[in-house]
């Protein structure tokens, strides 16, 4: 995807100077590595009553940028820096602003402000989300062994794939540093809403006691759980029966079967790095990560947070 940047003072004195030499607007576009579009834009807004001159056309630009920074009031940007120290991405914030206070503000004029404030030595890029590069997995064969007695996904109701209702859960672990300690991660695929607990080894009994306290107070509304392969949930047997649910396992390597919980994995990665030991991670910090994340509006949710979604639902079942 294309991502758009203002044009530095230096690159208007280049498409000056190729003007000048007879150049079309698609070589110079090539030249400083710019889209045709932006050349396109940049000649029609900024050229003067004596055509396009670089010196004029970064005095517009400036000013119509200062212009448009003041249109945002203060005490907008203060809220607005206060949901970035949250972890709000710009996108939850722009749509959030919109939704329930009528502000418009782009996500790119956010993006825009938080460089500003890098540059300036601020802190609040460090409050973005963290992008992992991804590793292609070569090969299928599952060699971890079958679990027994494991219900396929296929098997699963229909209306689980259509999210249309709370209590179909998505559950995995995170592991640390030199694969001590482990998280059990669990979310709604409806709402997303997040459950999260630290156990001692990745073990299925540990598992399968998290899995049962985590979910024990919303057992009443739960209907399904589906996993992945692991031998941690060696025990979903117990699990099933103890909550009165029932236990489906994904496919081998299909990690989009359960793409509410993988996600949600990433967004705690956030938090808690591959490289970081667990050792280091507190109860009480868990806990703070599931507040913040459940208390985050989703675009997918219409700019509501999961909190919102779970309990007004699961109210309206209870009623």
């Amino acid at each position: 995807m294309r991502t758009y940047k203002q044009l530095t003072q230096e690159q208007r004195y280049q498409i000056y100077a190729l003007r000048k030499m007879g150049h079309y607007q698609t070589d110079i576009a090539k030249c400083i590595g710019v889209d045709k579009s932006t050349i396109s834009r940049e000649l029609k807004r900024n050229q003067g009553q004596r055509g396009y001159r670089p010196k004029q056309a970064q005095c517009l630009a400036m000013s119509r940028r200062k212009k448009g920074q003041r249109r945002i009031c203060s005490e907008t940007w203060a809220l607005i820096e206060a949901k970035i120290r949250l972890d709000w991405s710009p996108e939850q914030i722009s749509g959030w602003l919109l939704k329930h206070h009528g502000i418009q503000v782009s996500h790119e004029w956010i993006y825009q402000y938080i460089l500003s404030d890098k540059q300036a030595g601020g802190d609040l890029h460090k409050h973005l989300r963290c992008r992992k590069k991804r590793r292609k997995r070569y090969g299928s064969k599952d060699r971890r062994g079958k679990l027994p007695n494991r219900v396929s996904i296929d098997q699963r109701p229909e209306i689980v794939d259509q999210r249309k209702r709370i209590g179909d859960w998505e559950v995995d672990t995170i592991i640390g540093k030199g694969h001590r300690q482990a998280i059990v991660t669990l979310t709604d695929r409806k709402s997303r809403f997040a459950l999260l607990c630290k156990v001692e080894q990745r073990k299925a009994d540990l598992v399968s006691d998290a899995v049962i306290d985590l979910l024990q107070p919303v057992a009443d509304s739960s209907h399904t759980i589906t996993g992945d392969n692991g031998k941690e949930f060696a025990e979903h047997e117990r699990i099933a029966d103890e909550l009165g649910i029932d236990f489906f396992f994904a496919h081998p390597y299909a990690a989009w079967e359960r793409g509410a919980n993988e996600n949600m994995n990433g967004l705690v990665r956030q938090y808690i790095p591959k490289n970081r030991d667990l050792l280091s991670v507190s109860d009480d910090e868990v806990f703070q990560i599931i507040n913040r994340l459940n208390h985050r509006p989703r675009k997918c949710l219409d700019f509501r947070t999961p909190f919102e979604v779970f309990f007004e639902q699961s109210v309206a079942l209870k009623s």
